[in-house]
């Protein structure tokens, strides 16, 4: 009632603004979402050289990627309550206002306690950037433009994190680890004055902070960001063995309880999990889930194989994993041929099983695999990647009204970080399990009846010798180098799990892909949205 009072605005009607008008405020909106999935992963082969600026120990330096990571999933269920309040496009300007600050201010930090504080701002600013371009595409586009428009969010989703480490390796290499925050400066402003001149597809509803569910915004962060924070430090401290991370997972539990159960029973939920009740959205939101493990837990793997195991520094591990990105981009016009030929469910399926592919392809990693070696894996994960996510934002989102899209974009890619983050906390569990199961299983070879093994260290010994170093130091020594080389040997084969532990995900995903229905998507994306 209240709306009909203060709406004197009619419905948005896509068919009335230019084509040209709409690519270029979706492009707008993409370069914010660009720079705000980009700056998750643009620090990850940077760590060390922040924590050396900052003088902060490697604990403390990771809660720069975690600081970001908790606030950005905490916000990004609730942007579509908040965009009701404030509007799209007000909200978006809002978001990218706050991250540019927060991006200067993170460029200038003098501590690493100021950094924490400011990535955390820059993640909660940033986050509610990314499910307003699903929305947003979804109102503009219909038709073919829908299905371009769906590849295009599907290519920034997946290759912003891809390419994170890559540009701040080369960055860092070539100027500063300040350098990582203020190339966000320009995007940013120009984010800031475009979108709010060009996206005008709703009304601000400020009526509804009025009565608002507070107590289920605060289970819900409670529960996102306690479940962050366990699955982030869980494997650095041997999960709950440690009285915090015990404390944190028993407060997300219960936190997560609450808010279902309240979120449930509210006329006005800030997040719609009735929209599970949809197959297609439920399935939707696995296959978002999924993707999310591989995507970035691939992106974790990948450069801590070559900065622990081959020793490369920022910049090399940048160039290494780029192929991903190549490959990527080289398949985007054949996902957008085939999107407009082929059922996009059977698209997803080849992506999905690519993907599985792909990590089968990793799995046989040695201690010597550098970019070459990392090239066929990587282009089949890159072409993987461009055919699985596209299909599965059209077919969860392409088929909803307008008026639901806002709260189901926002879950939609809330599933997507969940998977991440629960990827990047499984593998790290099974590089710190499984490294000490394969160097025990090693070591169980390595006795005096292996003459390979007698013939190295005395080799090694009388290399020792030579150089005039006494019988002790070279036993000493060759010891010591016989165990460097087998835990190396040890993590790699750990590597080669985690890639098989992904595999099997994507294949149990593949196999559900027949489940999905065919979407048949609204051909007046405007009419019922407001």
């Amino acid at each position: 009632m209240s709306r009909a009072l203060a709406a004197p605005a009619p419905p948005f009607d896509a068919a009335s603004m230019a084509t040209a008008t709409k690519v270029f405020a979706f492009a707008s909106m993409c370069i914010g979402m660009f720079i705000a999935l980009l700056d998750i992963q643009i620090v990850s082969a940077s760590l060390r050289d922040i924590g050396g600026g900052l003088s902060a120990g490697t604990d403390e330096t990771a809660w720069v990627q975690t600081s970001y990571l908790i606030a950005e999933i905490i916000v990004i269920p609730l942007s579509g309550w908040l965009s009701r309040v404030f509007s799209t496009r007000w909200l978006f300007c809002a978001s990218a206002v706050g991250f540019t600050l927060a991006s200067l201010l993170c460029g200038a930090a003098w501590n690493i306690q100021s950094m924490i504080a400011f990535r955390a701002l820059q993640g909660f600013l940033g986050g509610s950037m990314i499910p307003l371009v699903f929305t947003t595409a979804f109102i503009f586009f219909s038709g073919k433009q829908r299905v371009i428009a769906a590849a295009t969010i599907g290519a920034v989703a997946s290759l912003a994190p891809t390419l994170g480490p890559v540009i701040g390796g080369w960055i860092t290499d070539i100027s500063s680890w300040h350098w990582l925050f203020y190339i966000n400066l320009v995007p940013g402003i120009f984010v800031a004055v475009a979108v709010p001149m060009l996206v005008k597809i709703d009304q601000p509803e400020l009526s509804l902070l009025k009565g608002a569910d507070y107590l289920s915004m605060l289970f819900l962060a409670l529960f996102l960001g306690c479940l962050e924070y366990t699955l982030e430090e869980g494997p650095r401290w041997n999960w709950f063995s440690d009285s915090t991370i015990l404390t944190t997972a028993w407060i997300s539990g219960l936190a997560g309880l609450a808010f279902i159960g309240r979120t449930l029973h509210v006329a006005n939920p800030i997040v719609d999990l009735r929209a599970l009740k949809d197959r297609n959205f439920a399935l939707g939101c696995f296959f978002s889930f999924v993707t999310g493990i591989g995507l970035f837990a691939t992106i974790y793997l990948t450069p801590l194989f070559l900065g622990r195991v081959r020793g490369y520094g920022a910049l090399d591990i940048g160039l290494a994993v780029f192929s991903t990105g190549v490959f990527q981009i080289l398949a985007i016009p054949l996902y957008a041929f085939l999107a407009n030929r082929v059922d996009l469910r059977w698209i997803m399926m080849t992506g999905l099983g690519l993907f599985a592919l792909s990590m089968w392809d990793f799995s046989p990693i040695t201690h010597d695999w550098g970019a070459k070696e990392l090239m066929l894996p990587q282009a089949l994960r890159g072409i993987a990647q461009q055919l699985a996510v596209p299909p599965a934002v059209t077919l969860t989102l392409g088929g909803l009204a307008p008026s639901r899209l806002k709260h189901a974009s926002g879950l939609f890619d809330l599933m997507r970080n969940l998977g991440g983050a629960i990827g990047i906390a499984a593998c790290a569990t099974i590089l710190n399990d499984r490294t000490n199961l394969h160097f025990t299983r090693l070591a169980e070879n390595l006795n005096s009846s292996n003459e390979a093994l007698n013939q190295w260290l005395s080799q090694v010994g009388n290399n020792f010798a030579a150089l005039g170093q006494s019988g002790d130091v070279g036993v000493t020594a060759s010891l010591r180098q016989l165990w460097l080389l087998t835990y190396r040997e040890a993590q790699t084969q750990t590597y080669g799990d985690a890639f098989l532990m992904i595999m099997v995900g994507f294949i149990l995903a593949t196999a559900m892909v027949p489940l999905m229905r065919k979407v048949q998507p609204p051909a007046a994306p405007s009419a019922d949205g407001h």
